[in-house]
């Protein structure tokens, strides 16, 4: 039997039970859908990460302060305080494959401008922060190293805390706010970077010397982090390594005794967190993927009441000389049209869904052709294997036993 009637022949026995085919179909549909989302939204995820840490410097280095106890509990490097000006000095001084350098502070307070007061982060860098991290100014100018020796009490300002201290749209360049009880006066405006991969506000912030915060605000001679940028993504490597003998020396370790510090690159962030997405990713694909099988599992259900309702048919095709060849691939190829179909209904029910899940909930999402494709691939072997069991039943009745059959 050629292919062509086995496909008109299906298409037949389908229309005869359209509900019943949609019904069946249901369990393909939602499965595809589902896969096709939330691979969609993994890959988007990954990107959305990739894409955000990039813009921050590929080559930028962050060292952050860890604890060094033998024999106890390791406290976590937010609450112990390793990095001095000394290791910045050390850096400066001998490292050969850093270009810039920046110590970081940083604390929470109320930013006030007369009767308005907002929540935000006042940190401390100094001017080389700007061009390690990628931010820009909007208006205004950037602090200066002489800024940073005299400890001046500027700031620049993030979009946030614009909005949030002069609603009416007035220039902050000029003005003066407070930080706590400390006066800080606006001498530039930095372009808007957004929400980061963590769900931060980029804007939410205002940035001075760090000398300032350091004696006016913190009352600390410790650094919360060093940000360094390494000549280029190909010397990464060598600059981390670079960095830690530097430190080692610099905090009089031993050979025995562990990193009080911690050296991290974009690039290992990178692939941190595009890690765990996939990892996510992975397991919410299969879940998705049970709706596969449970679909798989009702087309199978499906054949065998199909194969019983049409005994008598498969009876008389028998007895005029079709072969159970022939009946095996008729049932079977009703059992992958309702997959494909099914697969097809998928597939564009998971466009809309990432596109409603864009449009409404501004995930970023990335459908990818290969899980169009693998959708396809799955709904036809799906078919396949539910289907051949109840076709090969049919393929083996006894015409005589079939035709007799009530």
């Amino acid at each position: 039997m050629s292919l062509i009637n086995l496909i008109r022949i299906a298409l037949k026995a389908l229309q005869r039970n359209k509900l019943r085919a949609l019904l069946t179909m249901l369990g393909i549909i939602i499965g595809v859908a589902s896969v096709i989302a939330m691979v969609a939204i993994g890959q988007g995820s990954k990107q959305s990460i990739h894409d955000q840490l990039s813009n921050m410097g590929t080559n930028m280095i962050t060292i952050q302060p860890a604890s060094n106890l033998s024999g106890g509990v390791k406290i976590a490097g937010s609450s112990f305080q390793t990095l001095t000006s000394k290791d910045v000095v050390a850096l400066k001084a001998s490292a050969q494959y850093i270009t810039e350098i920046s110590p970081a502070v940083s604390g929470k307070g109320q930013a006030i401008n007369g009767a308005l007061n907002w929540p935000t982060t006042m940190a401390g860098v100094s001017p080389e922060y700007l061009d390690i991290r990628k931010l820009s100014m909007k208006d205004g100018i950037a602090f200066t190293p002489n800024d940073v020796l005299t400890s001046a009490k500027v700031c620049l300002i993030g979009q946030t805390v614009i909005d949030n201290l002069f609603p009416n749209g007035e220039n902050p360049i000029g003005k003066v706010l407070r930080f706590g009880n400390i006066p800080f006066q606006i001498i530039g405006v930095l372009n808007p970077k957004g929400f980061n991969t963590f769900g931060q506000d980029q804007d939410d912030i205002l940035i001075a010397p760090y000398t300032t915060v350091q004696n006016r605000i913190l009352a600390t001679i410790y650094y919360t982090n060093i940000y360094a940028s390494a000549a280029n993504e190909g010397v990464t490597d060598s600059a981390v390594t670079e960095i830690t003998a530097i430190l080692r020396a610099s905090h009089r370790l031993t050979a025995a005794e562990d990193n009080d510090f911690t050296v991290r690159t974009q690039e290992e962030l990178i692939a941190t967190l595009s890690s765990t997405s996939g990892l996510l990713t992975v397991l919410l694909t299969v879940i998705a993927g049970i709706s596969l099988v449970i679909g798989g599992i009702g087309i199978m259900n499906i054949m065998y009441v199909s194969v019983t309702e049409r005994t008598r048919e498969i009876g008389l095709r028998m007895s005029i000389g079709a072969r159970g060849k022939d009946i095996l691939l008729q049932f079977l190829m009703e059992a992958v049209l309702i997959s494909l179909t099914g697969g097809v209904i998928g597939v564009l029910l998971g466009f809309v869904s990432t596109w409603l899940v864009t449009l409404i909930l501004k995930w970023p999402t990335v459908v990818s052709e290969s899980s169009v494709l693998l959708s396809f691939v799955v709904c036809a072997v799906t078919g396949i294997f539910f289907g051949y069991y109840p076709a090969q039943k049919a393929s083996r009745l006894d015409p005589i036993e079939a035709l007799r059959y009530e």
